[in-house]
């Protein structure tokens, strides 16, 4: 675990989202840094997508990044078996 240091107007964003969300402000961080993470990782897949992605890590165990990866490469697969690019 480290420091991250934000400025005073994204922790405000964080404080009013976490309280509407009924989340702490870590978990709030936590949430949008993964949402972000994913979307510039898997840029074609929107936010629908990701969450029931994150929802299927958590079912799985919490996956780590690279396992998150490789469930999203399967996930696209069974979309399109084709193998064409969307």
């Amino acid at each position: 675990m480290g420091i991250v240091k934000i400025s005073d107007h994204l922790h405000e964003n964080l404080r009013v989202a976490s309280n509407a969300l009924s989340r702490s402000i870590n978990a709030q961080a936590e949430h949008w840094i993964r949402i972000g993470m994913l979307t510039e990782l898997h840029p074609n897949l929107d936010h629908n997508q990701i969450c029931r992605l994150l929802v299927r890590a958590e079912l799985a165990g919490d996956l780590d990044l690279k396992q998150l990866c490789e469930l999203v490469e399967v996930a696209q697969n069974v979309q399109n078996p084709s193998g064409a690019k969307q």
